[in-house]
């Protein structure tokens, strides 16, 4: 009688999900870029919007979801490289990179406001004043170009001025490139000085919720703003 042998499906086989345990130290901060305690704070931060209640019988771990959106947003790499190493296929990988970003847009708002206290304004002129003797500088504003793929509406609107499809970012940071305030909703046509004049923060300046100070930016006349 000939030998039988048995049918094996590889695509049901369960690869081991990567684990903070499975790595040491640096081998995390070279991953994502983060040292492992962020990392492990993020966990808990983030994990009830992660932890699945699913009927099947391999739910991907927290950490291993987080660890795949990190390595992600760290390196750039296709989704099947991301998966590859934290033994994910390149679906789960991309459900992992939606859920963790969507988690952590919910907290944003509690780690990104812009000072409005005299304490930490004070502080914070001080700190830039150390850097280059600059008086009364409250923060550095720019814009940067995100690069996305070509949406099905209005997607003209995203082609920028090097025509590539992007959405136009403004961000604000400190001396020690905290972000302070974020405004990341404008396509990738539209001017730095809109958005500055369409944003929330602006809005502020105008009616005198900031004291009088400098937000720097690029040398431009739309860019060097009295607060």
């Amino acid at each position: 009688m000939a030998n039988i042998i048995p049918f094996f499906d590889a695509r049901r086989q369960v690869s081991k999900r990567l684990a903070l345990s499975d790595m040491s130290d640096s081998e995390i901060i070279q991953t994502t870029r983060f040292p492992r305690p962020v990392v492990e704070e993020l966990c808990v931060m983030i994990g009830d919007k992660l932890d699945r209640h699913t009927g099947r019988s391999h739910p991907v771990p927290v950490e291993t979801q987080l660890l795949a959106a990190l390595e992600f947003y760290a390196t750039g790499s296709f989704q099947w490289v991301v998966g590859r190493n934290c033994g994910l296929a390149q679906s789960s990988v991309s459900h992992c990179i939606r859920d963790v970003t969507q988690a952590l847009v919910k907290r944003a708002p509690e780690w990104i406001a812009y000072p409005t206290d005299a304490a930490t304004i004070r502080a914070t002129k001080h700190a830039f004043h150390q850097v280059a003797r600059f008086p009364n500088v409250v923060g550095a504003v720019d814009c940067t170009h995100i690069a996305i793929k070509a949406p099905t509406v209005n997607e003209e609107a995203y082609v920028n001025r090097k025509g590539a499809h992007t959405i136009n970012v403004q961000a604000v940071c400190d001396t020690n490139m905290k972000l302070l305030d974020v405004v990341a909703k404008w396509p990738g046509s539209s001017h730095d000085s809109f958005i500055w004049r369409s944003s929330g923060l602006r809005g502020a300046c105008s009616n005198g919720l900031l004291q009088e100070g400098w937000l720097l930016g690029s040398y431009t006349p739309a860019w060097s703003y009295l607060v």
